[in-house]
């Protein structure tokens, strides 16, 4: 199978006819058949039910529609990863979590472009720690940053820092160890068992936000309290806008960053480097 072949299969799939899917991917409709059928002769399957109407997948089909989707897509990304821009010697493919990315890793990308100017980088932005470990394991990601990583075989994970969750508030005076006005922040399945275990009889929160840092605005605009990182708060804390609850626990959390044990021995030391010059420079110190 080739991916011209998978995607005339998908281009089927979505337009229910071998015309139409002719059009969407701009050829003949007899070469539309003619993939299909090599399609079904390798599988030794057939993936269409074929009629007046148009063309409706089999059970197999549907269910070769999965792996035909992410045959694709993983095709795409290989020809984004290794599309090097002209004057560039190769591509780094980082990524991390959101939050992490706000007020660390986008200090970290002039760092990057000043020190290895002949490194071309793709930055990407995914949520849970598992998604990025599974990228990194199928070769989609050469570097992620994260709170949670779990062992793999053959990936190497190291320390970076600490992350510390303070409690802050726009409120000057909250009322209760957590304030009427508490905005539950999602920082993950540990947050929340901590969250749990400190504040047993806080009572549900009238809002609940799943937007990492980027909550921090709401809190702003409106007389609130929440859990944020200390680094995005500091800032805030340091010009009035906020004040820290001090009398509430601080949560600590390791930030990770994970490669591949074969990765360049040389670029793995520049990169991590930039990270703690990175750390030292914008890390508030708890």
């Amino acid at each position: 199978m080739d991916i011209a072949q998978a995607r005339t299969f998908l281009a089927v799939v979505e337009t229910g006819s071998f015309l139409h899917a002719a059009e969407k991917v701009n050829v003949a409709q007899s070469t539309v058949s003619t993939r299909i059928k090599a399609l079904e002769d390798q599988l030794g399957q057939e993936l269409f039910v074929r009629n007046k109407s148009g063309a409706t997948p089999t059970k197999v089909g549907q269910e070769f529609a999965r792996h035909a989707i992410a045959i694709v897509r993983m095709w795409d990304q290989a020809k984004l990863t290794l599309a090097v821009p002209e004057g560039q010697k190769r591509m780094l493919v980082v990524g991390g979590q959101p939050s992490l990315w706000d007020g660390f890793l986008l200090r970290w990308l002039p760092w990057m472009h000043t020190h290895a100017p002949e490194i071309a980088i793709r930055a990407q932005m995914t949520a849970a720690s598992n998604a990025l470990m599974r990228q990194l394991v199928d070769g989609l990601l050469d570097f992620a940053v994260l709170y949670r990583p779990v062992a793999r075989p053959g990936i190497v994970i190291k320390q970076i820092f600490e992350e510390h969750l303070v409690l802050v508030t726009s409120e000057h005076a909250p009322n209760g160890p957590l304030g009427e006005n508490y905005v539950y922040v999602d920082w993950g399945p540990e947050f929340e068992a901590d969250h749990a275990l400190n504040f047993p009889d806080a009572p549900a929160p009238n809002m609940s936000l799943n937007v990492g840092t980027l909550g921090i605005s709401f809190l702003l605009e409106n007389k609130a309290t929440g859990y944020f990182p200390l680094r995005i708060a500091a800032p805030f804390l340091a010009s009035g806008a906020l004040e820290q609850v001090t009398s509430a626990p601080t949560f600590t959390y390791p930030v990770y960053i994970a490669y591949a044990e074969d990765h360049d021995e040389t670029l793995t030391k520049m990169i991590m480097q930039g990270l703690r010059e990175v750390v030292a420079r914008e890390i508030p110190q708890h």
